[in-house]
């Protein structure tokens, strides 16, 4: 049975549509950084999604190569997240799309080194005839955070973001948005084959003690 990180970390991508306060521990990622509208049709983030997904799939296909990596086990492919910013706004102005900054990312298991991922990034540039040079390894240690599901398109998230800043301002938590701590979505459905409203989005924000 190949590896899910959905079940295996239950926490951390299948919480309540309630908030709840979380730990997140430090991981590795495929990042692809960009700006603009996420709907454009072949806009940047669309090119990135399909650079993310090369990539990843070229490193959980590899046992089928000659490339062997060390501590390699099968696994599902982890889901589609993103990390979103304005700048000079605070929090996220859903009105203004062309107006955001993104790093797009996928999760890595911790078995795959950097070399291992230069190796994927050059072999899936060369198998998909795609440029896979906007893809770079990175890390990132979320710490503590407040999380909720959001069920339904992403233009009512601010109605669980709400949620959210309620439930942190009655248990003596404030949200801490930075440049560096940003809005966090993993997407765990496929908005191409769910309807809007039935579509579940994790929304993450780092949180410090009020």
């Amino acid at each position: 049975m190949a590896f899910d990180f959905k079940k295996e970390y239950k926490e951390y991508y299948l919480p309540k549509n309630k908030p709840e306060i979380v730990n997140i521990p430090k991981a590795n990622y495929i990042a692809v950084r960009g700006k603009g509208d996420p709907n454009e049709d072949g806009g940047a983030y669309q090119q990135a999604i399909s650079v993310l997904y090369a990539v990843a799939y070229t490193l959980k296909m590899s046992y089928k190569t000659d490339y062997k990596i060390s501590g390699f086990f099968e696994y599902v492919v982890p889901p589609l997240e993103g990390f979103w910013w304005q700048d000079n706004v605070d929090g996220v102005d859903y009105s203004d799309k062309s107006a955001f900054n993104w790093i797009s990312v996928i999760r890595l298991p911790d078995f795959v080194a950097e070399k291992d991922f230069e190796w994927a990034v050059k072999t899936a540039a060369q198998k998909k005839k795609l440029d896979c040079s906007s893809a770079k390894f990175i890390s990132i240690e979320e710490g503590l955070c407040v999380q909720i599901m959001h069920m339904g398109s992403f233009d009512d998230e601010p109605a669980s973001v709400a949620l959210m800043d309620e439930y942190l301002a009655e248990n003596g938590y404030v949200n801490e948005l930075t440049g560096t701590r940003l809005h966090h979505e993993i997407y765990i459905s496929d908005p191409r084959k769910a309807a809007p409203e039935k579509w579940k989005t994790v929304i993450r924000h780092p949180i410090r003690r009020a």
